[in-house]
């Protein structure tokens, strides 16, 4: 594999796991303000935004009300 190669995966994985990221943020418990900052945290600064966001902003997504586990 050439090193180009590898950085074009690594970036693709790292797009993925922002986007999965913002999701995450956007279900969350918590304040509109709050999550827009850590959106914005996530997008510009993506590395330490993530991790920082994984020690400090991951809190409980609420559950939707016409899901299957929220059923049983």
């Amino acid at each position: 594999m050439q090193f180009e190669t590898i950085w074009i995966v690594l970036t693709a994985v790292l797009l993925l796991v922002e986007l999965w990221a913002i999701n995450r943020v956007r279900k969350a418990e918590g304040k509109s303000s709050n999550k827009l900052l850590w959106i914005v945290v996530i997008v510009f600064v993506p590395l330490i935004g993530l991790v920082l966001w994984a020690l400090a902003g991951l809190k409980h997504v609420a559950q939707n009300p016409h899901s299957v586990q929220a059923q049983q």
